[in-house]
């Protein structure tokens, strides 16, 4: 019997050490606590046997991502959602020259080589707030199908707003009714790059880019795939579909 082969997938981001202090009158209270966003998107992706998705938080990251492109390309598809540049860049031991791999062009030459990109939005994706992403002018932007802002990227809607979807053959919506698209309470203002694919729109600003670089294929996902931006996207009864074709599609599992 054949055995389906696995698209495999890393995740990297979407996590943080929470650090407080309780004040109740003349007594400080210190707490402290670790939050992973990314189980949603790790929950909804467990109903598809060909996908195993690999998570990497922040922390981990850090001393833990792949150093070579033969480790990278264990991986089919590489997403980046809210984890920022000096993550990716520093090594723990920063006192030695070299430190090691540019990890920023290992990520551009896995897609160049065939791998697929997608970066998502957050506080500490694309430029992010007060731009301290920083991915402006990295091998990251020269990869995705956007251009990004010099500055704080950020647009915040608290009143909702609804992405307009101006290609909804595209195999990543396949089966996804167009009216049907949840509100985003935010997102990174990206720019279309001419030679991309602009699926979908926030008015005049990206929502969801498609590009080829090299022989891979990138993504650029404008807003969250978790709360707080994405807080009604994580409840979409089309959550779990979406990412999934949008996989397959940066795996080249689709042809267009």
């Amino acid at each position: 019997m054949d055995v389906q082969k696995k698209i495999e997938v890393l995740l990297v981001g979407e996590t943080w050490i929470v650090s407080k202090f309780h004040i109740k009158g003349f007594d400080v209270v210190p707490l402290g606590g670790y939050e992973d966003f990314a189980t949603w998107f790790k929950d909804a992706l467990e109903v598809y046997p060909d996908i195993e998705v690999t998570h990497m938080p922040n922390h981990i990251a850090l001393s833990l991502f792949p150093g070579n492109l033969a480790e990278l390309q264990k991986y089919q598809v590489l997403i980046l959602s809210d984890v920022g540049r000096n993550t990716l860049t520093f090594y723990p031991d920063m006192f030695k020259v070299p430190m090691g791999a540019d990890k920023l062009k290992l990520i551009q030459e896995f897609v160049k080589e065939g791998g697929g990109l997608v970066m998502c939005g957050g506080w500490m994706s694309f430029q992010g707030f007060r731009g301290m992403a920083n991915y402006h002018g990295s091998p990251i932007e020269e990869t995705l199908p956007v251009r990004l802002c010099e500055v704080d990227d950020r647009v915040e809607s608290t009143e909702g707003i609804r992405p307009k979807i101006l290609d909804n053959h595209h195999p990543i919506l396949k089966g996804i009714p167009e009216a049907e698209w949840p509100a985003f309470l935010g997102y990174n203002r990206l720019e279309i790059k001419d030679d991309a694919n602009l699926i979908a729109a926030f008015g005049d600003d990206v929502f969801i880019a498609l590009g080829n670089y090299g022989s891979g294929r990138t993504m650029a996902f404008a807003s969250d795939l978790a709360p707080h931006w994405g807080c009604d996207f994580v409840k979409w009864q089309y959550y779990s579909l979406f990412w999934y074709q949008s996989i397959q599609w940066l795996a080249q599992v689709h042809e267009n």
